[in-house]
């Protein structure tokens, strides 16, 4: 599976802008971020074709964890992958997380190697 374009969610500035960073040195130059849930939605909605996902848990108007499963609930979203990238280190919320639809989670404070690595994995390489 190739990875073209990710969209990113995350409510804090700081955050997008380590995700994107770490993204675009690992090789995925096409990243779109959104604030919440809900401002991910209305990308999805507006033709953003994605092939990956990264969705914080925590955020205003729509959480990580609502957002993931309306995009597993749309017939024509739930084909794209989704990882949450959360400071929640709780095991139910990482089985909660998983048992909604999420193929993989990443806990914060994150490495960008671990970043690359569960993207290699999705995508059948390991770099």
């Amino acid at each position: 599976m190739a990875i073209n374009k990710i969209l990113v969610l995350d409510d804090s500035p700081t955050m997008q802008r380590i995700l994107v960073n770490t993204l675009n040195k690992a090789g995925f130059t096409t990243v779109d971020t959104a604030n919440d849930g809900d401002d991910g939605l209305k990308k999805l909605a507006s033709g953003g074709s994605y092939d990956l996902i990264l969705t914080d848990w925590n955020m205003p108007v729509m959480t990580g964890i609502d957002f993931l499963k309306a995009v597993k609930a749309d017939p024509a979203t739930k084909h794209i992958p989704v990882i949450m990238v959360t400071s929640r280190n709780v095991k139910e919320d990482i089985l909660l997380a998983i048992k909604s639809g999420a193929r993989d989670y990443i806990v914060k404070p994150f490495t960008p190697e671990a970043i690359k690595e569960k993207i290699g994995t999705l995508s059948g390489s390991n770099g």
